[in-house]
């Protein structure tokens, strides 16, 4: 048996063993026929090498013990005394353990699991990245971005997006998030993403390009194997939660990535943002500063000198993966308006004065004019559209809101 083979079976005793190096050399020890005591220091070798990294593959796993000097001296004395026939099962890392995650250890479990066929999986994971015009999973929509750019909303098919619901609702929100991670996470919101930053001196605004694209699939199917997935119902998952287009498409979006219009996206985000969200909340307490993120935005607040700081920001931005788009870079002093997803932070949480008065206008012109009047833009849903705005006014400034929906309740709607 060559080497390669040799070191692909006893890679699958690696992934199969429990995570300490005992019972990793437990079990190669029976796939070998004794207990090599090469073993030992080998196990301890591959369990430092995982420490803080991604669950491993397979093919990882092979690649280790190739390198490994143990399993260099005595490869050629080896034979498989005992061939592995295990039923694969959840192998979570030692922070997953107490996530309470359902157990999907084969890919049929998995088709059980999402109700659907086996061949129904397969075609909705698209590992190969094919399909398109009635075979493809979602609808595209091109928004035109400053600079030339493009960003590309991808709103999957109905039977897709209720497979992205259930995973999101029975696994991925049953996994704690970051507490700087404020966007698309219950009990947080807009506001309590800006809160921390007001009456500070001084606040930086940064903002990460291409947020959900720039997370690509084989980072996700990471993710799902740290959760303790085995790396077939892994790859599987993430397929789901991911997408390829085909054709004239900014390159980022040619390879699997996450796809921005997804429900599991910004779940599956945020996770992913999980290590940046430590380092930049470790930098901004070694400046005694106040750090906050909301899916792409990024902000800090305090008496530091934020112009060194954004450099070091970008430099572990770019380091967990991510690429801080440097041209929306703000530094904010007391002075002026400090200007954060759209409220200002300056003295509390609030609304900017132009666009409230701008909505009062509108509505004061619904009263008088007639809503018609005021529906340029022939929105299809104007009044949803107006109790929605009004409504977050309301959330943010309950005065002003009062003085907004007084207003709206005196349009007459035919």
């Amino acid at each position: 048996m060559t080497k390669s083979a040799l070191a692909r079976i006893l890679a699958r005793c690696l992934l199969a063993a429990g995570p300490t190096a005992n019972e990793i050399v437990e079990k190669a020890a029976i796939t070998l026929g004794r207990p090599w005591k090469w073993l030992g220091p080998m196990a301890r070798r591959y369990v430092e090498a995982q420490a803080g990294a991604v669950r491993f593959r397979q093919r990882d796993a092979a690649r280790f013990l190739l390198e490994d000097p143990g399993f260099q001296r005595h490869s050629r004395r080896l034979k498989i005394a005992d061939w592995l026939h295990e039923t694969p099962c959840m192998r979570p890392v030692s922070a997953a353990e107490n996530w309470n995650l359902p157990e999907i250890p084969t890919a049929g479990d998995l088709a059980r699991w999402l109700g659907v066929h086996s061949n129904e999986l397969e075609w909705f994971a698209n590992l190969r990245g094919i399909g398109s015009g009635r075979l493809a999973h979602y609808h595209y929509r091109t928004l035109n971005k400053a600079a030339g750019e493009v960003r590309i909303i991808e709103a999957p098919k109905p039977e897709l997006k209720e497979l992205q619901r259930w995973i999101l609702r029975e696994i991925l929100e049953k996994i704690p998030t970051h507490p700087a991670a404020h966007g698309f996470v219950k009990g947080r919101s807009i506001q309590t993403f800006v809160a921390p930053h007001t009456g500070k001196r001084v606040v930086l605004k940064m903002d990460l390009r291409d947020f959900f694209p720039s997370i690509p699939g084989p980072r996700i199917q990471a993710l799902f194997r740290t959760m303790g997935y085995p790396e077939t119902v892994a790859d599987l998952l993430g397929g789901i939660c991911t997408n390829v287009i085909r054709g004239d498409v900014p390159e980022i979006y040619r390879r699997p990535h996450l796809p921005q219009g997804a429900p599991s996206s910004p779940a599956l985000a945020n996770l992913c943002a999980w290590r940046l969200d430590c380092r930049l909340s470790g930098l901004a307490r070694a400046i005694n500063a106040d750090y906050t993120r909301y899916a792409d935005d990024l902000a800090f607040s305090g008496d530091a000198d934020f112009e060194r700081v954004a450099i070091y920001v970008a430099a572990i931005a770019q380091e967990e993966g991510f690429a801080v788009h440097h041209r929306k870079t703000r530094v904010m002093h007391q002075g002026v308006r400090q200007r954060l997803a759209g409220l200002v932070a300056n003295d509390k949480v609030n609304v900017i004065r132009k666009d409230f008065d701008l909505l009062k206008a509108t509505l004061t012109n619904c009263v008088r004019l007639g809503p018609e009047s005021q529906n340029r833009g022939s929105h299809p849903a104007f009044r949803a559209n107006l109790e929605g705005r009004v409504g977050f006014v309301e959330s943010i400034n309950s005065e002003k809101g009062r003085k907004l929906r007084g207003i709206m309740e005196r349009i007459r709607w035919e």
